[in-house]
């Protein structure tokens, strides 16, 4: 009897191997895939496709999966592999979906979806060898081609696991429509959920990019090194654009930023050649903060609007919420200018040490006269100049109304407030001015000079001096040179509403016609003679300049004949 029994036993155990031998085999045909697919989606909440399973003695605890599809219950796409390699471990008797590798070939993960529907799904260590990731979150949409990765652990429930690190490449990633070529990216979240980059690379905009940065729980980065150089980058953004779009970004603490040999072009800026170095900065909601920082640039030449500087340097030193200019030069519209100084954004005013312009050649905008009256925007309150020193400048206004031109233009400033309120203006200071040649609406000067001085109360011009030709051709030919009349004034300009002025004007031996030049009334005497003009006025008054203007001419020539006349 119990031989039989042995027997039986034998049997039902030899039947039971067969059968798990014959399941084995049959598990890993292509016609019991669908089977075994069907039976693990409604089992689980997921929906699984599988072509084929396979397994190899050479490596027993690995199970492969073939031309694989996995979707959630709500029909959204997770997984599309070529192949799935499951590595199992006695830990799974407990937890079944706990792995000790999961490794995905040749396919695509949308990741945002893997890691909201598969929250139990766990792996020692998951692998993507020459996948598309798929993902998208607080930060923005990304897309990556040809990725290879690791992650040790792996819980999608938390995205990246407490002390988990992770290696990953790309040959090519489209992180919010920034194009990023052969991609490397090492790191590691630590259990503060501090997220560490301890070295990041990418070829970006013909460039390169290479760095070392860490993001706080809070959102806030902190980039050790970040190095970008030689890229080409075109954007349709302009620079209140770009302005915004940072200010847009989570706080950022750059303690060294490079770009080297840089190519940048926008909607009406550009920049070429370009290196700008940034150390110890905080940029926060369009701000910035900074104890011991500094910022240092040049340029081959940058472009902003109408404003093209060549060879600028700069060099400036950040400390609390102050900006040291310690350098600025450039060449600017044909000559040099240096300056050097403070600015300071708690009262938004601008302080230039020194400003120096030399061989400057400028023509004066078209609408200038209304950019002056226009007030200033609100991050520039106050401009004042401690010394100003011009040599060999060029000043032009090519207005057909009242062209003007000042040739050689030479002079010196003390202590001049350009700025004040966000409005143009000569609010205080001493200015001293003089060229070799002018001319003033078709009117010939030579050797003009000018001194004025300026409180909160006035304007006061102590001189201005000018030689004109007075047209006395005959006495022109018995001289080597052609003889001049001399022409000076006083003025003084109200810094009040509308700036009230006066002028007083006198010529001797000039032609009497040049006031007509400058808008005055027909004078009815010829040749030259002696002149004395008063006059009075608003420079910005509501009712115009020449309508709120009045006058007093007296005129007497060669002959003795005198005139007299008033405006109105």
């Amino acid at each position: 009897m119990m031989k039989l029994i042995g027997k039986l036993l034998l049997t039902l155990l030899l039947l039971m191997l067969l059968a798990v031998v014959l399941c084995y085999f049959l598990a890993q045909t292509y016609w019991a895939a669908p089977w075994l697919s069907r039976w693990i989606s409604q089992h689980s909440p997921y929906q699984l496709t599988v072509e084929k399973f396979s397994h190899s003695w050479q490596q027993p605890d690995q199970i492969t999966l073939l031309g694989v599809q996995l979707v959630s219950d709500n029909q959204l796409p997770m997984v599309t592999a070529a192949q799935i390699d499951l590595v199992v471990s006695p830990r799974q008797l407990k937890q079944p979906l706990s792995f000790s590798k999961i490794t995905l070939h040749n396919g695509s993960v949308a990741w945002d979806n893997v890691t909201a529907n598969a929250a139990s799904l766990r792996a020692d260590l998951l692998q993507l060898n020459h996948m598309t990731l798929q993902a998208s979150g607080d930060h923005g949409q990304l897309l990556a081609q040809d990725v290879d990765a690791g992650i040790h652990p792996w819980q999608p429930a938390q995205n990246l696991a407490s002390n988990s690190q992770f290696q990953f490449s790309a040959a090519s990633l489209q992180l919010n429509g920034v194009s990023l070529g052969q991609v490397l990216v090492q790191g590691e979240m630590q259990p503060d959920q501090q997220l560490l980059l301890h070295n990041f690379g990418a070829n970006i905009a013909r460039g390169e990019l290479t760095g070392v940065a860490k993001r706080n729980a809070d959102g806030h980065w902190q980039v050790e090194r970040l190095r970008l150089s030689h890229v080409r980058w075109q954007t349709p953004s302009s620079l209140n654009a770009l302005r915004q779009q940072l200010a847009a970004l989570p706080p950022i603490t750059l303690k060294r930023f490079d770009l080297i040999e840089a190519q940048l072009q926008g909607d009406g800026w550009a920049a070429n050649n370009f290196d700008l170095t940034l150390k110890n900065i905080t940029l926060q909601q369009g701000d910035w903060l900074s104890s011991e920082g500094a910022v240092s640039f040049s340029a081959g030449d940058m472009v902003s609007g109408d404003i093209h500087l060549v060879d600028p340097i700069a060099t400036l030193q950040l400390t609390g919420q102050a900006i040291t200019i310690k350098q600025f030069t450039t060449r600017w519209a044909g000559g040099l200018l240096r300056a050097s100084g403070a600015w300071s954004p708690t009262d938004r005013r601008l302080q230039l040490d020194e400003l120096v312009l030399a061989g400057v050649e400028y023509r004066l905008p078209t609408n200038w006269r209304a950019l002056w009256l226009q007030p200033l925007p609100d991050w520039l309150a106050e401009v004042q100049i401690g010394k100003l020193n011009a040599s060999n400048n060029l000043l032009m206004d090519t207005d057909p109304t009242f062209p003007f031109q000042l040739t050689a233009l030479e002079g010196d400033a003390d202590d001049l407030l350009l700025v004040r309120d966000h409005r143009w203006g000569i609010w205080s200071g001493a200015l001293r001015l003089n060229a070799s040649d002018a001319t003033l609406n078709k009117v010939e000067l030579r050797r003009p000079s000018l001194a004025l001085t300026a409180d909160a109360e006035k304007i006061q011009v102590t001189e201005w001096s000018a030689f004109t030709p007075n047209g006395r051709q005959s006495d022109a030919e018995n001289s080597a040179h052609q003889p001049y009349g001399m022409l000076d004034a006083t003025a003084q300009v109200g810094q009040g509403i509308g700036k009230p002025f006066t002028l007083a004007l006198a010529g001797r031996a000039v032609g009497l016609q040049l006031l007509e030049q400058w808008g005055w009334q027909s004078i009815p005497l010829s040749g030259t003679g002696s002149l004395q003009l008063k006059l009075s006025g608003e420079l910005n008054g509501e009712r115009g300049f020449k309508a709120a203007l009045q006058g007093q001419l007296q005129a007497v020539n060669q002959q003795g004949q005198k005139l007299e006349q008033r405006l109105p």
